[in-house]
């Protein structure tokens, strides 16, 4: 899409189709962070409908919440952080994904780090309390903007493409494929998000690096104390000391990311999200079309 059609498109439809939800009480927990190796205690908590989801550090007193939307993410390679006022909260991607995956809409999450805890690489322990805690109905709708045109990003190899569909909900599908000469074999998936499919297929499905890229990522200060135990690390035979949970476990994960951040976008997404080799930058760019879209129907309505 050339860069001065952006401002051109039409707006986007918003209905609404279920209640907004929050979780029944709060939950904890703990674990290491992946950039800092510092401990980190995670904590989510219920919030009022039209709240939707913001972190605070606890770390950073007198600071705000920073809301986890698409509007406070900052630029970085490889993850996804938000930051407001000099706070900022690195790799929220699995913790929103979790809530988005299970349609916790409302919910303050503090934590006493610059960064979650990474737990074994996946979002299961999240979503493991947020059942625990269970998923309450509020009394407000949640909006949900419908997808009526394609939108595409990157180009080539690389891209993002979001279609409609024919009915209400969300589609993703991704395609991997990193060459003949990789460890990772091609793989595609497409997945139809609910609840349920999401803690029984994705939540569990691990961040994956390569084992030639883990030196150079801690001597950048990233990854301190982790060994191949506690995330996906590929050699060039296969996964290290750590079976896959799925054959298709790395194209699974690109989904919950895929997932986390659009939900960055602040309401449900009604249409199909087709991604090959793509990662969070590419889905930020999408992300920035739909928000765009999503103004101008604000804009229409009021002026209406």
């Amino acid at each position: 899409m050339p860069a001065n059609s952006r401002d051109l498109l039409p707006p986007l439809t918003r209905r609404t189709f279920r209640p907004q939800h929050t979780i029944g009480r709060s939950v904890q927990c703990r674990g290491v962070g992946f950039l800092t190796g510092a401990d980190v205690t995670l904590t989510l908590h219920p919030s009022e409908a039209d709240s939707g989801l913001s972190f605070q550090r606890l770390d950073c007193p007198g600071t705000s919440p920073v809301p986890a939307t698409r509007d406070h993410v900052l630029p970085r390679q490889r993850r996804t952080a938000i930051g407001r006022d000099g706070v900022v909260i690195e790799l929220v991607e699995h913790v929103v994904a979790a809530l988005a995956g299970l349609q916790v809409d409302n919910c303050r999450i503090t934590l006493d780090a610059p960064e979650p805890p990474g737990f074994d690489g996946s979002c299961q322990p999240i979503v493991e309390e947020l059942l625990a805690a269970g998923v309450v109905d509020q009394d407000r709708p949640r909006m949900c903007l419908m997808i009526d045109r394609v939108l595409k990003v990157g180009c080539g190899e690389r891209d993002l493409t979001i279609r409609p569909l024919t009915s209400p909900g969300l589609a993703v599908t991704y395609h991997l494929d990193y060459g003949h000469q990789s460890p990772i074999h091609p793989q595609n998936l497409t997945f139809c998000l609910s609840p349920e499919g999401f803690a029984r297929d994705i939540a569990a499905c691990r961040t994956f690096v390569l084992d030639r890229e883990v030196a150079n990522l801690q001597a950048q200060g990233f990854g301190r104390g982790l060994t191949h135990r506690d995330l996906l690390v590929f050699g060039p035979q296969g996964p290290i000391d750590n079976p896959l949970r799925f054959p298709d476990e790395c194209a699974r994960h690109k989904i919950l990311d895929c997932i986390g951040d659009f939900a960055l976008l602040g309401a449900d997404l009604a249409g199909h999200i087709d991604a090959c080799c793509t990662g969070h930058t590419m889905n930020h760019a999408a992300t920035r079309l739909i928000s765009r879209a999503a103004a101008r129907s604000t804009n229409t309505a009021q002026a209406a």
